[in-house]
């Protein structure tokens, strides 16, 4: 009877999740979405997996966290680059990261840049990368042993411990122009899509233990006489330099923040959310998430929504649909918590239904553009399936959704100069545009639209409309190629193919010519 049972209990997990897997296949999948995973690097979570590997091991190993995450429909990845002042590439302000090297300071053994590797194998893999710093904090913990030209070696005033850990003091101007420079080193050294902040900004309170800025606060006041005002003011001034200056050096590089998920509760302020979370952003770390997105400081913004839907204090539902109308224009993604699928011992937590739930929610409000998930190694387990479901989810490619304020020349088509059936396939060869960032290739049945020439209005909106299905995208590849073998098992039957050129925040060009040939299966 037992056994009876436990096939029983298998047979329906297995037909809740096929019956998921069907509705998450009827959902319908936009040409543009936001789709990434954190890669955390602090205390090796998610990349390197230990300290000290090899340079072949840690570049095996992020490469093949790039194939999964390809297959899995990302086409982002956010990658922590500084987790404690210290750095997983080659800097001249800051020293060598312990979670790379295994010793805070310890030259790699060989000469190549981790971060220009991660880059590369980014951009060859579709994805955008967005470099994530922690501006704060400066050690990890009150085991952390720093190099000797460390910052807080070199600067020991500009800090303050507090939970056993060494934080920047952010009233201090000195602290927020080292910040900066740190940030616009990368900005201007490498070719990074984005600069990402997560949730550290004032530390999260300890019970009975007050952070000791009270000096600072006498000496750096600016006219201030609330402290709570003056520490968001302080936070703001970094937030605001650190966007002037990106968009002064490099305009089309984008700046987001993955805050706490509640900017206030509503019984703090009827603007906020009807919530009652612990730690709201604005009153408790001291950063004005929301009033960040309305001045348009940043360009997109991450809220950690790390509860279940129908959560008592934190409802995900109320807390999406509260940033979806506090957006003011600017892109919004939402955090998901996929280190607790599976492991986390609430009931909603164990239900292999949660993430897709959320999904469809997300899908449903305009206002959100897409999804980030922590952190890459959970998705990776797949643990109750969850990556099986990403992959029914987002079964199409997508662009990252575009940013209308960011200015764009925008570019010319290509022209197709080769399609021909080969033994291994169909073999694309189109010609280089200048200033392009990716190729996206097309291919439509020769039957979906009509063969009269785009430009003739009549027959525009079906062609349009096929284009604008991603359904029809075959591939993105990086501009350093001009050619592209499609090993797709076709049927026999006419096909065509269409490439456009993107720019570097994904604009698309009008298409190239159109080319259609008729495949047939080689007998053997």
């Amino acid at each position: 009877m037992l056994i009876l049972l436990k096939k029983q209990r298998a047979f329906y997990s297995l037909f809740l999740l096929l019956l998921n897997f069907a509705v998450l296949a009827q959902t319908p999948s936009p040409k543009r979405e936001f789709r990434a995973v954190w890669i955390a690097s602090v205390a090796n979570i998610d990349w390197p997996a230990q300290k000290g590997l090899s340079t072949e091991a840690q570049q095996k190993a992020f490469t093949a966290i790039l194939d999964d995450h390809q297959k899995n429909g990302m086409n982002a990845v956010i990658v922590q680059i500084r987790p404690a002042a210290d750095a997983l590439y080659r800097s001249q302000l800051e020293p060598w990261s312990e979670w790379l090297t295994g010793k805070q300071g310890k030259e790699l053994s060989s000469p190549y840049d981790p971060l220009d590797f991660m880059l590369t194998q980014s951009h060859q893999h579709g994805m955008e990368f967005h470099a994530w710093f922690n501006p704060y904090r400066a050690t990890f913990d009150a085991k952390a042993i720093t190099a000797p030209d460390h910052i807080t070696r070199r600067k020991p005033e500009w800090f303050i411990k507090y939970d056993g850990k060494l934080l920047f003091n952010p009233g201090i101007p000195e602290v927020r122009t080292y910040i900066t420079s740190v940030i616009m080193d990368v900005v201007r050294r490498y070719d990074i899509d984005g600069v990402h902040f997560d949730d550290y900004f004032y530390p999260y309170p300890v019970a009975n233990t007050a952070f000791a800025d009270d000096s600072t606060f006498t000496r750096y006041n600016n006219g201030f006489r609330n402290k709570n005002d003056w520490r968001r003011n302080n936070v703001d001034l970094l937030i605001k330099g650190i966007s002037d200056s990106i968009n002064a050096v490099k305009p089309y590089v984008k700046f987001g923040i993955s805050p706490f998920g509640v900017w206030k509760n509503k019984a703090e302020d009827p603007a906020g959310s009807a919530t009652r979370a612990g730690a709201p952003t604005y009153s408790t770390l001291y950063a004005d998430t929301r009033k960040w997105m309305q001045l348009g400081w940043i360009d997109y913004l991450v809220p950690q929504v790390y509860w279940h839907i129908g959560h008592k204090a934190a409802d995900y539902k109320t807390i999406v649909e509260w940033w979806s109308l506090n957006s003011f224009n600017r892109h919004l993604y939402i955090g998901h918590s996929a280190y607790k699928v599976g492991t986390d011992a609430n009931a909603a937590w164990q239900d292999s239904n949660e993430i897709p739930r959320q999904l469809r929610l997300n899908r449903s409000l305009p206002a959100v553009g897409g999804s980030v998930y922590f952190s890459s190694k959970s998705v990776l387990k797949n643990t109750n399936h969850m990556q099986d479901s990403l992959r029914s989810y987002y079964c199409y490619p997508a662009l990252v959704p575009l940013m209308n304020w960011k200015q764009a020349k925008p570019l010319p088509p290509t022209t197709i100069v080769r399609a021909q059936q080969t033994t291994k396939g169909v073999y694309l060869q189109w010609q280089p545009v200048a200033d392009a960032r990716y190729y996206l290739i097309y291919r439509l049945e020769k039957d979906r639209f009509c063969d009269t020439p785009i430009w003739n209005k009549q027959y525009w909106e079906p062609f349009h409309a096929e284009l604008n299905n991603p359904a029809r995208i075959v591939a993105k590849v990086f501009s350093n190629t001009t050619r592209y073998l499609d090993v797709a098992p076709l049927e026999e039957g006419k096909y065509t193919y269409v490439v456009t050129t993107l720019d570097r925040l994904q604009n698309e060009s009008a298409p190239s010519q159109s080319v259609t040939l008729t495949y047939k299966k080689y007998s053997l």
